[in-house]
């Protein structure tokens, strides 16, 4: 499962991801994203080709809804970690990679560190 930054650093700027997001969509169901990855993608300032390539790559359409059993684990996880008052979004995405027993590929593993039950996933 991405993590916003994974979109951003594939789709952005020099696109340093690119390469390695590439090769994971070669996998048929090996990418997902949550619809609160495609809210924070979204709010940032992107361009419409920016838009468009994501749409190609992994369309909003496939994204993992967020749900009452997401928000149940959220509220767990968000009373058990440290500073979870300005990690309401990262931990609801981690949230949905723990329920759907998908690993999360972030850029900023430290985010994600202390959260119960989540498997990091690191690009090859």
């Amino acid at each position: 499962m991405l993590d916003t930054s994974v979109l951003i650093d594939s789709l952005t700027g020099p696109k340093h991801s690119g390469p390695s997001l590439q090769r994971a969509l070669e996998t048929p169901g090996q990418v997902a994203l949550s619809v609160l990855v495609i809210y924070e993608w979204l709010r940032g300032p992107r361009t419409e080709r920016e838009i468009q390539m994501q749409e190609f790559l992994v369309p909003a359409s496939a994204a993992i809804p967020f749900s009452v059993e997401d928000a149940a684990l959220s509220a767990d996880i968000y009373r058990s970690v440290r500073r979870a008052r300005s990690r309401e979004i990262d931990i609801a995405i981690a949230a949905c990679a723990i329920r759907h027993k998908a690993e999360l590929w972030t850029l900023n593993p430290s985010d994600f560190a202390d959260v119960p039950g989540l498997k990091l996933w690191r690009a090859r």
